[in-house]
């Protein structure tokens, strides 16, 4: 009666040492620790491949052996076994009693061992050796099985003046196997769940930055190791004409799927009114209506910031973001001072941006408040051990974000965003061309004869015709629908862009020229020479601008 008492006590004590957490590598070595020395001499436990991949496990019986691979091993002191290494896949050939325990879904017991059945014990024949060397006498194998899915397979053996395993043992150790195999399930379904809600929320995020003049651009995403603490974090970079730059960093209240997929709806609208090349403050503006708008009430903070290589300037504007934070060229750190909006969402509008001038090696790094959120700390505390590791940052965001977390004490179980803008030097002969026209009609001429040595001096020979019929027809524009030109713009990248702008409010569209009009035909000329062209308000007029693949 004490002993069947004693062995209910023990067994009830498997709930409070074995499943402590939802991972399945430490719950194996809990299960393979709580039995040692109780139980067994040794315990060793292996689960399956598509288990540790967090899929299912196996349904059905068969006469194949589903792959496994070593997850723990427990043995008393002085005891010399060569199980299979932990991290690798087991052997378990066909004439292996674990093999046969996992064809049939049954325990195996052997009470005391025979000269043939090492080898049909030990993984090798140099750990059946050793297995007869130290004694080992008796041996069991028991499935791990929960809610009708094999998960894995729990070995057990016994050696030296102890007593072989009974009938009683195997019924203890199958229902410890039963009791460990759903909370190894449990960790199977937290991972699964994380790994649905980070891809998710990966996939809504950019895979790549485009490649910008004057701008290097990395990120870093850090998912947070809860699923139920996965949220709404996003950033976006943005290639605009003129070879200007949007990045856009935000965060959606909330956790968890629904945070993600309004995270998505709220990334799609900025990415879309960002792409028009509207003012960031204007984008902020048309977000805080289309998040009122959303089924759900939601709120949401966004920070957006557009760099001009030619001027060497951001424009930000905030709703409700942490605040950015500048590095000069020298090193020195130091929040970037800017009206901060309501969050989007709240109807509190308009937004105040500002110009912000960085020089070349200077860097604006953006990020979300789970990089310093803390419990413990205050908020002023976590921006100023941000301050403090920015001075010596590492180049990448990947690193910035460990760092900053090492350092401040920033929650781990929040997601976060680093997003690291770097401003660079422009090519040798100058990627970026600004020059102002005339108001009158020698402007069309003038900009022929710059766009003419312009190219050539950039070795862009084979543009030189059509890029001159393209700036004429915009000049010729602005001359008729504009009052003036203004300015002309060549920025040589990736494309060749030319950008002539006026002080017009109303922003071109193609005409549908009859057969007889003498005019109307320049945009369709643009639009069939050009690999795409568009308009843009300006605080002073408009911008009407063109862009042309440069030859291979």
């Amino acid at each position: 009666m004490l002993a069947a008492r004693h062995r209910l006590t023990w067994l009830n004590a498997a709930g409070l040492r074995i499943g402590t957490t939802l991972d399945l590598s430490r719950t194996a070595e809990e299960l393979a620790d709580f039995t040692v020395p109780e139980l067994a001499d040794g315990c060793a436990v292996d689960l399956l491949e598509s288990v540790l991949r967090f899929e299912q496990g196996e349904r059905h019986e068969g006469d194949g052996v589903p792959l496994l691979r070593a997850m723990a091993v427990s043995q008393i002191g002085g005891l010399d076994l060569a199980p299979d290494p932990v991290g690798q896949l087991t052997v378990h050939t066909p004439q292996r009693l674990g093999a046969q325990c996992l064809r049939s879904r049954r325990p195996v017991l052997l009470g005391r061992m025979r000269p043939a059945d090492y080898d049909t014990v030990g993984p090798s024949p140099e750990a059946a050796e050793l297995m007869r060397r130290a004694g080992v006498h008796s041996y069991m194998a028991v499935p791990l099985i929960a809610r009708g899915m094999l998960l894995g397979l729990a070995d057990f053996i016994r050696a030296g003046r102890r007593p072989g395993f009974t009938r009683a043992d195997l019924a203890l150790a199958t229902e410890l196997a039963s009791k460990a195999a759903v909370y190894i399930d449990n960790a199977r379904l937290y991972g699964r769940e994380r790994i649905q809600v980070v891809t998710l929320q990966r996939t809504l995020l950019p895979r790549a930055t485009p490649s910008t003049p004057g701008l290097e651009v990395s990120s870093c995403y850090t998912p947070s190791p809860d699923p139920a603490g996965v949220g709404g974090d996003w950033f976006d970079v943005v290639a605009l004409p003129s070879g200007r730059t949007a990045v856009m960093v935000g965060d959606v209240m909330g956790r968890g799927l629904a945070a993600a997929a309004t995270m998505g709806r709220v990334r799609t609208a900025a990415r879309t009114l960002m792409a028009l090349d509207i003012a960031p403050e204007r984008v902020l503006a048309r977000l805080d209506l289309a998040v009122r708008d959303l089924e759900e009430d939601q709120v949401a903070t966004c920070l957006c910031a557009v760099y001009d290589p030619c001027g060497s300037t951001f424009r930000i504007a905030s709703a409700g973001h942490m605040p950015p934070l500048l590095t000069s060229p020298d090193g020195i750190a130091s929040f970037v001072d800017l009206p901060v909006g309501a969050p989007l969402g709240t109807g509190m509008i308009p937004y105040d941006p500002i110009e912000y001038a960085v020089p070349a090696g200077g860097r604006l790094m953006l990020y979300t408040d789970g990089l310093i959120r803390s419990r413990t700390a205050d908020v002023d505390e976590q921006l100023a051990g941000l301050l403090r590791t920015a001075r010596s940052a590492p180049a990448q965001a990947a690193a910035v974000c460990d760092a900053v977390r090492a350092d401040a004490g920033g929650d781990p179980a929040d997601d976060a965003i680093v997003l690291l803008a770097d401003t660079v030097p422009l090519g040798p002969d100058g990627d970026v061309y600004v020059c102002a026209l005339p108001p009158d009609g020698s402007a069309a001429s003038q900009a022929r004869r710059t766009v003419r040595d312009l190219l050539v001096k950039w070795g862009l020979h084979d543009l030189v015709d059509s890029t001159e019929l393209v700036v004429s027809e915009l000049v010729g524009n602005a001359l008729r629908y504009g009052h003036a030109p203004g300015e002309l713009r060549l920025v040589r990248h990736e494309r060749l862009s030319v950008e002539v702008s006026d002080t017009g409010p109303d922003l071109p569209q193609i005409q549908h020229a009859g057969l007889s009009d003498e005019g109307g035909r320049g945009l369709q000329l643009i639009n069939m020479m050009c690999r795409r062209w568009g308009a843009c308000r300006t605080p002073t007029g408009k911008v009407v601008w063109a862009e042309q693949d440069l030859p291979s």
